[in-house]
Protein backbone atom coordinates (compact mmCIF):
# COMPACT_ATOMS: atom_id res chain seq x y z
CA UNK A 1 0.00 0.00 0.00
CA UNK A 2 1.43 3.33 -0.96
CA UNK A 3 0.79 6.97 -1.58
CA UNK A 4 2.95 9.11 -3.80
CA UNK A 5 3.56 12.84 -4.05
CA UNK A 6 6.01 15.20 -5.67
CA UNK A 7 9.33 14.23 -4.13
CA UNK A 8 7.62 13.08 -0.93
CA UNK A 9 5.87 9.79 -0.28
CA UNK A 10 3.65 9.09 2.71
CA UNK A 11 2.24 5.49 2.98
CA UNK A 12 -0.73 4.43 3.80
CA UNK A 13 -3.18 -3.28 3.35
CA UNK A 14 -6.66 -15.71 -5.60
CA UNK A 15 -7.87 -18.42 -7.75
CA UNK A 16 -11.00 -18.15 -9.90
CA UNK A 17 -11.98 -19.66 -13.22
CA UNK A 18 -12.07 -16.87 -15.79
CA UNK A 19 -12.61 -18.89 -18.96
CA UNK A 20 -16.40 -18.97 -18.58
CA UNK A 21 -18.63 -18.22 -21.53
CA UNK A 22 -20.23 -15.18 -19.90
CA UNK A 23 -16.93 -13.59 -18.95
CA UNK A 24 -15.38 -14.27 -22.34
CA UNK A 25 -18.34 -12.66 -24.07
CA UNK A 26 -18.17 -9.66 -21.73
CA UNK A 27 -14.55 -9.05 -22.64
CA UNK A 28 -15.13 -9.56 -26.33
CA UNK A 29 -18.13 -7.28 -26.39
CA UNK A 30 -16.78 -4.55 -24.12
CA UNK A 31 -18.50 -1.31 -25.08
CA UNK A 32 -16.91 0.54 -27.96
CA UNK A 33 -16.57 4.28 -27.90
CA UNK A 34 -19.55 6.07 -29.45
CA UNK A 35 -17.24 8.71 -30.87
CA UNK A 36 -13.51 9.04 -31.59
CA UNK A 37 -11.35 9.15 -28.49
CA UNK A 38 -10.95 12.68 -27.22
CA UNK A 39 -8.14 13.48 -24.83
CA UNK A 40 -8.43 16.64 -22.76
CA UNK A 41 -7.56 18.16 -19.38
CA UNK A 42 -7.84 15.89 -16.35
CA UNK A 43 -10.24 16.76 -13.51
CA UNK A 44 -8.44 19.31 -11.36
CA UNK A 45 -9.06 17.48 -8.10
CA UNK A 46 -6.36 14.94 -8.98
CA UNK A 47 -3.54 17.47 -9.28
CA UNK A 48 -2.11 16.05 -12.49
CA UNK A 49 0.28 18.17 -14.52
CA UNK A 50 -0.93 20.31 -17.40
CA UNK A 51 0.86 17.95 -19.78
CA UNK A 52 -1.25 15.04 -18.55
CA UNK A 53 -4.31 14.30 -20.69
CA UNK A 54 -7.43 12.38 -19.72
CA UNK A 55 -10.27 10.55 -21.41
CA UNK A 56 -13.10 8.27 -20.30
CA UNK A 57 -13.85 4.70 -21.33
CA UNK A 58 -16.93 2.70 -20.48
CA UNK A 59 -16.42 -0.80 -19.10
CA UNK A 60 -18.82 -3.50 -17.88
CA UNK A 61 -20.09 -3.00 -14.35
CA UNK A 62 -20.04 -6.76 -13.91
CA UNK A 63 -17.89 -8.77 -16.32
CA UNK A 64 -19.82 -11.94 -15.49
CA UNK A 65 -23.13 -10.23 -16.40
CA UNK A 66 -22.69 -7.99 -19.46
CA UNK A 67 -26.36 -7.01 -19.27
CA UNK A 68 -25.74 -5.24 -15.93
CA UNK A 69 -24.69 -2.05 -17.70
CA UNK A 70 -21.48 -0.08 -17.79
CA UNK A 71 -19.48 2.35 -15.68
CA UNK A 72 -17.23 5.25 -16.67
CA UNK A 73 -13.51 4.94 -15.92
CA UNK A 74 -11.04 7.78 -16.42
CA UNK A 75 -7.69 7.11 -18.09
CA UNK A 76 -4.73 9.51 -17.97
CA UNK A 77 -1.88 9.81 -20.44
CA UNK A 78 1.44 11.62 -20.28
CA UNK A 79 2.45 11.44 -23.95
CA UNK A 80 6.02 10.61 -24.91
CA UNK A 81 7.88 13.79 -25.73
CA UNK A 82 9.52 12.18 -28.77
CA UNK A 83 6.54 10.69 -30.57
CA UNK A 84 8.54 10.08 -33.74
CA UNK A 85 10.77 7.62 -31.86
CA UNK A 86 8.22 6.29 -29.38
CA UNK A 87 9.07 2.80 -28.12
CA UNK A 88 5.81 1.83 -26.49
CA UNK A 89 3.17 2.30 -23.84
CA UNK A 90 3.75 1.87 -20.10
CA UNK A 91 0.61 1.43 -17.98
CA UNK A 92 1.16 2.09 -14.29
CA UNK A 93 -0.58 1.85 -10.93
CA UNK A 94 0.76 3.58 -7.76
CA UNK A 95 -0.61 1.14 -5.19
CA UNK A 96 -2.95 1.38 -2.24
CA UNK A 97 -5.42 -0.12 -2.83
CA UNK A 98 -6.86 3.37 -3.07
CA UNK A 99 -3.93 5.18 -4.66
CA UNK A 100 -5.04 7.84 -7.15
CA UNK A 101 -3.63 6.69 -10.50
CA UNK A 102 -4.52 9.71 -12.62
CA UNK A 103 -1.61 11.97 -11.51
CA UNK A 104 0.82 9.10 -11.00
CA UNK A 105 3.44 9.79 -13.65
CA UNK A 106 3.38 13.56 -13.28
CA UNK A 107 4.02 13.26 -9.53
CA UNK A 108 6.96 10.86 -9.77
CA UNK A 109 10.47 11.55 -11.02
CA UNK A 110 10.18 9.39 -14.12
CA UNK A 111 13.54 8.41 -15.71
CA UNK A 112 14.19 10.73 -18.65
CA UNK A 113 14.28 8.01 -21.38
CA UNK A 114 10.84 6.79 -20.31
CA UNK A 115 9.46 10.30 -20.41
CA UNK A 116 10.89 10.76 -23.90
CA UNK A 117 9.92 7.49 -25.58
CA UNK A 118 6.98 5.92 -23.76
CA UNK A 119 3.38 7.03 -23.48
CA UNK A 120 2.71 6.80 -19.74
CA UNK A 121 -0.83 5.59 -19.09
CA UNK A 122 -2.81 5.11 -15.87
CA UNK A 123 -6.29 3.59 -15.61
CA UNK A 124 -8.10 4.86 -12.53
CA UNK A 125 -9.14 1.86 -10.38
CA UNK A 126 -12.88 1.40 -10.12
CA UNK A 127 -14.28 2.79 -6.89
CA UNK A 128 -12.03 5.85 -6.88
CA UNK A 129 -12.98 9.36 -7.93
CA UNK A 130 -13.74 9.56 -11.64
CA UNK A 131 -14.09 5.78 -11.89
CA UNK A 132 -17.60 5.08 -10.55
CA UNK A 133 -16.51 6.23 -7.08
CA UNK A 134 -17.77 4.51 -3.98
CA UNK A 135 -19.56 6.90 -1.65
CA UNK A 136 -20.62 5.83 1.81
CA UNK A 137 -23.31 7.28 4.02
CA UNK A 138 -22.13 8.59 7.38
CA UNK A 139 -22.63 6.18 10.27
CA UNK A 140 -23.29 7.71 13.69
CA UNK A 141 -24.21 6.44 17.10
CA UNK A 142 -22.44 3.09 16.77
CA UNK A 143 -23.01 0.77 19.71
CA UNK A 144 -20.19 -1.37 21.11
CA UNK A 145 -21.87 -4.39 19.50
CA UNK A 146 -21.45 -2.76 16.09
CA UNK A 147 -17.71 -3.35 16.38
CA UNK A 148 -18.43 -7.00 15.73
CA UNK A 149 -20.32 -6.22 12.51
CA UNK A 150 -18.04 -3.44 11.28
CA UNK A 151 -17.65 -4.91 7.80
CA UNK A 152 -21.40 -5.21 7.31
CA UNK A 153 -21.97 -1.67 8.60
CA UNK A 154 -19.38 -0.28 6.17
CA UNK A 155 -20.73 -2.24 3.21
CA UNK A 156 -24.31 -1.18 3.98
CA UNK A 157 -23.28 2.46 4.36
CA UNK A 158 -21.60 2.38 0.96
CA UNK A 159 -24.45 0.56 -0.76
CA UNK A 160 -26.87 3.12 0.67
CA UNK A 161 -25.20 5.88 -1.36
CA UNK A 162 -24.08 3.82 -4.35
CA UNK A 163 -26.46 0.86 -4.71
CA UNK A 164 -24.68 -2.09 -6.26
CA UNK A 165 -21.51 -0.05 -6.57
CA UNK A 166 -19.37 -2.07 -4.17
CA UNK A 167 -19.86 -5.73 -5.07
CA UNK A 168 -17.69 -5.54 -8.18
CA UNK A 169 -14.73 -3.69 -6.66
CA UNK A 170 -12.04 -6.35 -6.94
CA UNK A 171 -8.49 -6.53 -8.21
CA UNK A 172 -9.50 -8.85 -11.03
CA UNK A 173 -12.17 -6.46 -12.29
CA UNK A 174 -9.74 -3.54 -12.21
CA UNK A 175 -7.32 -5.67 -14.24
CA UNK A 176 -10.12 -6.32 -16.72
CA UNK A 177 -10.76 -2.56 -16.88
CA UNK A 178 -7.13 -2.09 -17.91
CA UNK A 179 -7.58 -4.67 -20.66
CA UNK A 180 -10.77 -2.99 -21.84
CA UNK A 181 -9.01 0.38 -21.93
CA UNK A 182 -6.09 -1.14 -23.85
CA UNK A 183 -8.42 -2.28 -26.60
CA UNK A 184 -10.69 0.73 -26.71
CA UNK A 185 -7.81 3.21 -26.80
CA UNK A 186 -5.80 1.23 -29.35
CA UNK A 187 -2.73 1.04 -27.14
CA UNK A 188 -1.24 -1.87 -29.08
CA UNK A 189 -1.36 -5.65 -29.00
CA UNK A 190 1.18 -5.64 -26.16
CA UNK A 191 1.84 -3.09 -23.43
CA UNK A 192 4.41 -2.62 -20.70
CA UNK A 193 3.19 -2.60 -17.11
CA UNK A 194 4.43 -0.99 -13.88
CA UNK A 195 2.90 -1.85 -10.53
CA UNK A 196 4.02 -0.26 -7.26
CA UNK A 197 3.14 -1.89 -3.92
CA UNK A 198 -0.49 -3.09 -4.23
CA UNK A 199 -0.03 -2.27 -7.90
CA UNK A 200 2.18 -5.38 -8.12
CA UNK A 201 -0.85 -7.48 -7.17
CA UNK A 202 -2.95 -5.67 -9.77
CA UNK A 203 -0.44 -5.91 -12.60
CA UNK A 204 0.47 -9.53 -11.82
CA UNK A 205 -3.25 -10.28 -11.91
CA UNK A 206 -3.49 -8.63 -15.34
CA UNK A 207 -0.46 -10.61 -16.51
CA UNK A 208 -2.06 -13.84 -15.26
CA UNK A 209 -5.34 -13.12 -17.04
CA UNK A 210 -3.92 -11.59 -20.22
CA UNK A 211 -0.32 -12.78 -20.69
CA UNK A 212 -0.58 -12.45 -24.46
CA UNK A 213 -0.90 -8.67 -24.11
CA UNK A 214 2.09 -8.17 -21.79
CA UNK A 215 5.49 -7.16 -23.12
CA UNK A 216 7.50 -6.00 -20.08
CA UNK A 217 6.28 -6.18 -16.47
CA UNK A 218 7.92 -4.18 -13.65
CA UNK A 219 6.96 -5.17 -10.10
CA UNK A 220 8.10 -2.55 -7.59
CA UNK A 221 7.84 -3.54 -3.90
CA UNK A 222 5.81 -6.68 -4.41
CA UNK A 223 3.09 -7.86 -2.02
CA UNK A 224 3.15 -11.36 -0.52
CA UNK A 225 0.11 -13.03 -2.17
CA UNK A 226 -0.25 -15.39 0.79
CA UNK A 227 -1.18 -12.48 3.10
CA UNK A 228 -4.04 -10.97 1.12
CA UNK A 229 -5.61 -9.54 3.06
CA UNK A 230 -6.23 -10.30 6.74
CA UNK A 231 -2.60 -10.78 7.72
CA UNK A 232 -0.87 -8.23 5.49
CA UNK A 233 -0.94 -5.40 8.03
CA UNK A 234 0.22 -7.67 10.86
CA UNK A 235 3.24 -8.61 8.74
CA UNK A 236 4.08 -4.90 8.51
CA UNK A 237 3.92 -4.11 12.23
CA UNK A 238 7.40 -5.04 13.44
CA UNK A 239 9.01 -3.57 10.32
CA UNK A 240 7.28 -0.25 10.93
CA UNK A 241 8.46 -0.16 14.54
CA UNK A 242 12.03 -0.94 13.50
CA UNK A 243 11.88 1.69 10.79
CA UNK A 244 10.81 4.37 13.29
CA UNK A 245 13.73 3.40 15.51
CA UNK A 246 15.98 3.87 12.46
CA UNK A 247 14.40 7.29 11.99
CA UNK A 248 15.32 8.26 15.56
CA UNK A 249 18.89 7.06 14.97
CA UNK A 250 19.08 9.08 11.74
CA UNK A 251 17.98 12.24 13.54
CA UNK A 252 20.46 11.60 16.36
CA UNK A 253 23.30 11.33 13.85
CA UNK A 254 22.36 14.85 12.71
CA UNK A 255 22.19 16.47 16.10
CA UNK A 256 24.29 19.32 14.71
CA UNK A 257 21.34 20.09 12.42
CA UNK A 258 18.30 19.33 14.57
CA UNK A 259 19.54 19.52 18.19
CA UNK A 260 16.99 16.93 19.27
CA UNK A 261 19.40 14.56 21.01
CA UNK A 262 22.69 12.80 20.34
CA UNK A 263 21.32 9.28 20.85
CA UNK A 264 18.22 7.56 19.47
CA UNK A 265 16.78 7.39 23.00
CA UNK A 266 17.29 11.11 23.53
CA UNK A 267 15.47 11.84 20.25
CA UNK A 268 12.69 9.44 21.22
CA UNK A 269 12.22 11.24 24.54
CA UNK A 270 11.95 14.60 22.80
CA UNK A 271 9.51 13.11 20.29
CA UNK A 272 7.51 11.44 23.07
CA UNK A 273 7.07 14.73 24.91
CA UNK A 274 5.64 16.31 21.74
CA UNK A 275 3.27 13.37 21.18
CA UNK A 276 2.13 13.59 24.81
CA UNK A 277 1.54 17.33 24.50
CA UNK A 278 -0.67 16.77 21.45
CA UNK A 279 -2.59 13.72 22.64
CA UNK A 280 -2.68 14.13 26.42
CA UNK A 281 -1.22 10.63 26.91
CA UNK A 282 2.24 9.19 26.18
CA UNK A 283 2.88 6.95 23.17
CA UNK A 284 2.95 3.19 23.65
CA UNK A 285 5.80 2.72 21.16
CA UNK A 286 8.81 1.13 22.84
CA UNK A 287 11.87 3.41 23.17
CA UNK A 288 15.20 2.59 21.51
CA UNK A 289 17.76 0.85 23.72
CA UNK A 290 19.72 3.22 25.94
CA UNK A 291 23.38 3.78 25.06
CA UNK A 292 26.35 4.88 27.13
CA UNK A 293 25.67 8.47 26.13
CA UNK A 294 22.25 8.23 27.78
CA UNK A 295 23.70 7.54 31.24
CA UNK A 296 23.85 10.58 33.56
CA UNK A 297 27.44 11.92 33.92
CA UNK A 298 27.68 10.73 37.52
CA UNK A 299 26.81 7.17 36.51
CA UNK A 300 29.09 6.76 33.53
CA UNK A 301 31.36 4.50 35.58
CA UNK A 302 28.45 2.15 36.20
CA UNK A 303 26.98 2.53 32.73
CA UNK A 304 26.46 -1.18 32.22
CA UNK A 305 24.23 -1.51 35.27
CA UNK A 306 22.41 1.72 34.42
CA UNK A 307 21.71 0.63 30.85
CA UNK A 308 20.53 -2.78 31.99
CA UNK A 309 18.07 -1.10 34.35
CA UNK A 310 16.78 1.32 31.72
CA UNK A 311 16.45 -1.26 28.95
CA UNK A 312 14.87 -4.02 31.01
CA UNK A 313 11.15 -4.18 30.23
CA UNK A 314 11.28 -0.78 28.50
CA UNK A 315 8.67 -1.85 25.95
CA UNK A 316 6.35 -3.16 28.66
CA UNK A 317 6.70 0.04 30.67
CA UNK A 318 5.86 2.23 27.67
CA UNK A 319 2.76 0.16 26.91
CA UNK A 320 1.65 0.09 30.55
CA UNK A 321 2.19 3.85 31.05
CA UNK A 322 0.07 4.55 28.00
CA UNK A 323 -2.65 2.13 29.05
CA UNK A 324 -2.97 3.63 32.53
CA UNK A 325 -3.04 7.18 31.16
CA UNK A 326 -5.57 6.26 28.46
CA UNK A 327 -7.95 4.66 30.93
CA UNK A 328 -7.54 7.47 33.47
CA UNK A 329 -8.08 10.33 31.00
CA UNK A 330 -10.21 8.77 28.27
CA UNK A 331 -7.76 10.20 25.75
CA UNK A 332 -5.98 8.37 22.95
CA UNK A 333 -2.50 8.71 21.54
CA UNK A 334 -3.86 8.59 17.99
CA UNK A 335 -5.04 12.16 18.54
CA UNK A 336 -1.40 13.17 18.02
CA UNK A 337 -0.72 14.38 14.51
CA UNK A 338 3.01 13.87 15.05
CA UNK A 339 2.49 10.21 15.96
CA UNK A 340 0.40 9.52 12.85
CA UNK A 341 2.85 11.39 10.62
CA UNK A 342 5.78 9.47 12.08
CA UNK A 343 4.24 6.13 11.17
CA UNK A 344 3.25 7.36 7.72
CA UNK A 345 6.74 8.75 7.08
CA UNK A 346 8.65 5.69 8.26
CA UNK A 347 8.85 3.80 4.92
CA UNK A 348 10.46 6.69 3.02
CA UNK A 349 13.69 8.38 4.08
CA UNK A 350 12.71 11.37 1.96
CA UNK A 351 10.11 12.09 4.64
CA UNK A 352 12.46 11.83 7.61
CA UNK A 353 13.65 15.47 7.46
CA UNK A 354 9.98 16.49 7.56
CA UNK A 355 9.46 14.54 10.80
CA UNK A 356 12.58 16.07 12.35
CA UNK A 357 11.32 19.53 11.43
CA UNK A 358 7.91 18.64 12.86
CA UNK A 359 9.43 17.59 16.20
CA UNK A 360 11.21 20.93 16.40
CA UNK A 361 7.98 22.82 15.81
CA UNK A 362 5.43 23.53 18.52
CA UNK A 363 2.70 20.91 19.09
CA UNK A 364 -0.01 21.23 16.46
CA UNK A 365 -3.66 20.20 16.25
CA UNK A 366 -4.86 17.82 13.57
CA UNK A 367 -4.53 19.46 10.14
CA UNK A 368 -7.57 20.86 8.37
CA UNK A 369 -7.28 19.55 4.83
CA UNK A 370 -8.70 21.48 1.88
CA UNK A 371 -12.06 20.05 0.71
CA UNK A 372 -10.60 18.41 -2.39
CA UNK A 373 -7.84 16.68 -0.40
CA UNK A 374 -10.35 15.55 2.20
CA UNK A 375 -12.59 14.16 -0.54
CA UNK A 376 -9.69 12.20 -2.04
CA UNK A 377 -8.63 10.80 1.34
CA UNK A 378 -12.13 9.71 2.35
CA UNK A 379 -12.80 8.09 -1.03
CA UNK A 380 -9.43 6.29 -0.96
CA UNK A 381 -10.04 4.91 2.53
CA UNK A 382 -13.56 3.72 1.72
CA UNK A 383 -12.53 2.04 -1.52
CA UNK A 384 -9.60 0.31 0.21
CA UNK A 385 -11.81 -1.12 2.95
CA UNK A 386 -14.36 -2.36 0.43
CA UNK A 387 -11.75 -4.07 -1.75
CA UNK A 388 -9.90 -5.75 1.11
CA UNK A 389 -13.13 -7.21 2.48
CA UNK A 390 -14.50 -8.11 -0.96
CA UNK A 391 -11.60 -10.44 -1.78
CA UNK A 392 -10.23 -11.41 1.62
CA UNK A 393 -8.81 -14.90 1.21
CA UNK A 394 -7.04 -15.35 4.59
CA UNK A 395 -9.09 -16.85 7.46
CA UNK A 396 -9.58 -14.57 10.45
CA UNK A 397 -8.12 -15.39 13.86
CA UNK A 398 -10.86 -14.54 16.40
CA UNK A 399 -8.44 -15.22 19.27
CA UNK A 400 -6.75 -11.92 18.37
CA UNK A 401 -9.99 -9.97 18.93
CA UNK A 402 -9.25 -9.01 22.59
CA UNK A 403 -5.88 -7.55 21.59
CA UNK A 404 -7.57 -5.76 18.71
CA UNK A 405 -10.21 -4.20 20.94
CA UNK A 406 -7.57 -3.07 23.42
CA UNK A 407 -5.03 -1.67 20.97
CA UNK A 408 -7.52 -0.19 18.51
CA UNK A 409 -10.22 1.22 20.80
CA UNK A 410 -8.56 1.81 24.19
CA UNK A 411 -4.96 2.86 23.61
CA UNK A 412 -5.17 3.75 19.90
CA UNK A 413 -1.85 2.15 18.94
CA UNK A 414 -1.22 3.21 15.32
CA UNK A 415 1.37 0.45 14.87
CA UNK A 416 -0.40 -2.65 16.21
CA UNK A 417 -4.06 -1.60 15.98
CA UNK A 418 -4.59 -1.82 12.19
CA UNK A 419 -2.99 -5.25 11.95
CA UNK A 420 -4.99 -6.70 14.82
CA UNK A 421 -8.20 -5.22 13.41
CA UNK A 422 -7.88 -7.20 10.16
CA UNK A 423 -6.20 -10.31 11.56
CA UNK A 424 -8.97 -10.72 14.15
CA UNK A 425 -11.61 -10.44 11.45
CA UNK A 426 -13.23 -7.41 13.05
CA UNK A 427 -12.46 -5.08 10.14
CA UNK A 428 -14.55 -7.19 7.74
CA UNK A 429 -16.93 -8.77 10.24
CA UNK A 430 -20.32 -9.39 8.68
CA UNK A 431 -19.02 -8.70 5.17
CA UNK A 432 -18.11 -12.01 3.59
CA UNK A 433 -15.84 -11.96 0.52
CA UNK A 434 -17.65 -11.63 -2.80
CA UNK A 435 -14.84 -13.11 -4.89
CA UNK A 436 -11.68 -15.15 -4.62
CA UNK A 437 -8.53 -13.34 -5.74
CA UNK A 438 -6.78 -14.60 -8.85
CA UNK A 439 -3.85 -16.88 -8.06
CA UNK A 440 -1.06 -14.97 -9.80
CA UNK A 441 1.40 -16.92 -11.92
CA UNK A 442 3.75 -16.61 -14.86
CA UNK A 443 1.95 -18.57 -17.53
CA UNK A 444 2.72 -17.50 -21.04
CA UNK A 445 4.75 -14.34 -20.42
CA UNK A 446 7.28 -13.94 -23.20
CA UNK A 447 9.64 -11.91 -20.99
CA UNK A 448 10.43 -12.50 -17.32
CA UNK A 449 9.19 -9.66 -15.07
CA UNK A 450 11.63 -7.30 -13.39
CA UNK A 451 11.12 -7.00 -9.63
CA UNK A 452 12.50 -4.32 -7.29
CA UNK A 453 12.44 -5.17 -3.58
CA UNK A 454 13.95 -3.18 -0.72
CA UNK A 455 15.61 -5.32 1.94
CA UNK A 456 14.27 -3.38 4.93
CA UNK A 457 10.93 -2.23 3.49
CA UNK A 458 8.32 -2.34 6.29
CA UNK A 459 5.31 -2.00 3.98
CA UNK A 460 6.05 -4.86 1.60
CA UNK A 461 8.55 -6.97 3.57
CA UNK A 462 11.39 -8.52 1.60
CA UNK A 463 10.61 -12.11 2.54
CA UNK A 464 7.04 -11.77 1.31
CA UNK A 465 8.33 -10.20 -1.89
CA UNK A 466 10.27 -13.41 -2.55
CA UNK A 467 6.97 -15.32 -2.57
CA UNK A 468 5.71 -12.95 -5.27
CA UNK A 469 8.99 -13.40 -7.15
CA UNK A 470 8.65 -17.18 -7.14
CA UNK A 471 5.05 -17.02 -8.37
CA UNK A 472 5.93 -14.67 -11.24
CA UNK A 473 9.47 -16.01 -11.86
CA UNK A 474 10.83 -12.48 -11.75
CA UNK A 475 14.37 -11.22 -12.09
CA UNK A 476 14.97 -9.62 -8.69
CA UNK A 477 16.98 -6.51 -7.88
CA UNK A 478 17.57 -6.28 -4.13
CA UNK A 479 17.71 -2.61 -3.13
CA UNK A 480 19.56 -1.58 0.01
CA UNK A 481 17.97 0.25 2.91
CA UNK A 482 14.28 0.14 3.69
CA UNK A 483 12.53 2.66 1.46
CA UNK A 484 9.19 1.53 0.12
CA UNK A 485 8.68 1.91 -3.65
CA UNK A 486 11.75 2.42 -5.82
CA UNK A 487 10.38 3.90 -9.05
CA UNK A 488 10.66 7.67 -9.25
CA UNK A 489 13.24 8.19 -6.51
CA UNK A 490 16.02 9.36 -8.80
CA UNK A 491 18.16 6.31 -7.97
CA UNK A 492 20.62 6.13 -10.90
CA UNK A 493 21.31 2.39 -10.59
CA UNK A 494 17.63 1.48 -10.38
CA UNK A 495 16.59 3.91 -13.11
CA UNK A 496 19.26 2.62 -15.51
CA UNK A 497 18.19 -0.98 -14.86
CA UNK A 498 14.54 -0.12 -15.51
CA UNK A 499 15.34 1.58 -18.80
CA UNK A 500 17.62 -1.27 -19.90
CA UNK A 501 14.92 -3.81 -19.06
CA UNK A 502 12.23 -1.91 -20.96
CA UNK A 503 14.49 -1.61 -23.99
CA UNK A 504 15.92 -5.14 -24.07
CA UNK A 505 13.79 -7.31 -21.80
CA UNK A 506 16.68 -8.02 -19.43
CA UNK A 507 19.25 -6.49 -17.12
CA UNK A 508 22.24 -8.05 -15.33
CA UNK A 509 21.71 -5.86 -12.25
CA UNK A 510 20.85 -7.87 -9.12
CA UNK A 511 21.50 -5.31 -6.38
CA UNK A 512 21.37 -1.56 -5.96
CA UNK A 513 22.09 0.94 -3.17
CA UNK A 514 19.24 2.87 -1.62
CA UNK A 515 18.22 6.14 -3.23
CA UNK A 516 19.61 9.45 -1.97
CA UNK A 517 17.51 11.67 0.25
CA UNK A 518 16.38 14.65 -1.81
CA UNK A 519 14.32 16.54 0.79
CA UNK A 520 16.27 19.44 2.36
CA UNK A 521 17.28 18.73 5.96
CA UNK A 522 15.80 22.08 6.99
CA UNK A 523 13.21 24.30 5.30
CA UNK A 524 14.56 26.93 2.94
CA UNK A 525 15.03 30.30 4.60
CA UNK A 526 12.54 32.91 3.49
Amino acid sequence: MTKSGRGVRFGSAFLVAVATASLTSALAASPAQAAPIKWGPCPKIHGASLATQCTVVRVPRDYARPSAGTIAVTVSKLPARDQANKRGVLIGNPGGPGGDAIPMFSQLVTPAPLREQWDLIAVQPRGLLDANPVACAEVSGLSPAAVFTAGAVTRSACNARTPGGTANITTANTARDIESARRQLGLGAKVDLLGISYGTTLMSTYATLFPQHVDRLILDSAVDPNLEWNTLLTAQTEGYKARVQALFAWIAERDNVYHLGKTPLAVYRTWSRKVTAEAGVPPSLAPPPARVGDAPPGLRGAARDYLAGVNTNAATRAYFDNLVASIATGKSQNASTLLSLTRAAAPSRDNWPIIAQRIIAAPKPAPQYPPDVQKLLVNSSQMQTILLCNENAVPARPQVAPASLLDSFVIGDVFTGPGYLYESGLACSGAAPVAQPIRISNRGLATAPLQLQSIGDPQTPYRGGLVHRDRMRSHLIAVGGGDHAQFGRGNPVVDAAIVEYLRTGRTPVTSAPQAPITTPLLPAKR
